[in-house]
């Protein structure tokens, strides 16, 4: 009997690959496939993850997207000595793609989760925080080390963690570059909920049947709003105009007779 043994580079290329979207359902999944390094960003996977984003927002039946990745690091960010390439690739000179992308993520039209069952580093630690709610395995830490590389971090990055986590925490993070644990974490409102690693996708699945459960229009229209508020871009014409077209909705008028028949509604995003 004889055995198969990958070469090293053969090896080195199964681990380090660009993201992959799977859609199942109202669920799509990126996952991130550079365990290899700690499933650092490289430019390329940067406009993938926007294509896939894209592709998304123009699928009305997709309701969540969730990240996640495997190996020993949920991501350790983007690679910061290519970024300045990436930068000249993507646009004008200055300008940062990933910037662009956690924004994408933050602004798009399905709900997002980060499945984070590992460490977090660097610039994923915004790209996380760009999700609408981020889940947590005990035993995993994050860091913010921009300062310590010498880096001014990007202008919309420092606002989202600030109205995300106050600016007493975003202080704490970028201006000493301190390591905090999963605790910590929970504690200034970067984790949305903590669980043992065992318990992670069981954690995922019942946030994703709550956000299931929710009529859809409400649920795009209203985190459009919330933060758009959160950005001090708050436009009380466009929020009361949503208001009023979910009043006319044959999905109020459902989840208005499900509680007069104590059952569960049937939503159609109508």
């Amino acid at each position: 009997m004889s055995t198969h043994l990958e070469s090293a580079p053969a090896a080195t290329a199964l681990a380090s690959q660009p993201p992959e979207l799977n859609v199942d359902g109202a669920v799509a999944t990126i996952h991130l496939r550079r365990p290899a390094t700690h499933n650092r960003i490289e430019p390329d996977d940067v406009g993938v993850i926007s294509r896939y984003l894209s592709e998304l927002n123009g699928m009305p039946a997709v309701r969540v997207i969730v990240f996640q990745s495997e190996g020993k690091s949920f991501s350790s960010g983007f690679d910061l000595t290519r970024l300045g390439t990436a930068a000249s690739a993507n646009g004008k000179a200055g300008e940062n793609p990933f910037e662009q992308l956690c924004d994408d993520i933050e602004n798009a039209r399905a709900v997002t989760i980060a499945r984070l069952h590992a460490p977090v580093y660097g610039g994923s630690t915004d790209l996380a925080l760009s999700c609408d709610f981020r889940l947590g395995a005990q035993g995993i830490r994050m860091f913010m080390p921009a300062a310590r590389l010498g880096l001014h971090y990007y202008s919309r990055g420092i606002r989202r963690w600030v109205t995300r986590l106050g600016l007493g925490g975003a202080k704490k993070l970028f201006l000493t570059s301190r390591t905090i644990d999963a605790t910590e974490m929970l504690r200034i409102g970067y984790l949305d909920a903590l669980v043992a690693p065992e318990e992670l996708d069981a954690e995922l699945q019942r946030w994703i049947g709550d956000l299931l459960a929710m009529a859809p229009i409400p649920l795009v229209s209203m985190k459009k709003v919330l933060n758009e508020t959160g950005r001090q871009e708050y436009d009380e014409a466009a929020a009361t105009q949503a208001f009023l077209h979910s009043l006319g909705t044959s999905d109020l008028r459902e989840a208005l007779a499900a509680f007069a028949e104590n059952r569960p509604p049937v939503f159609k995003g109508a």
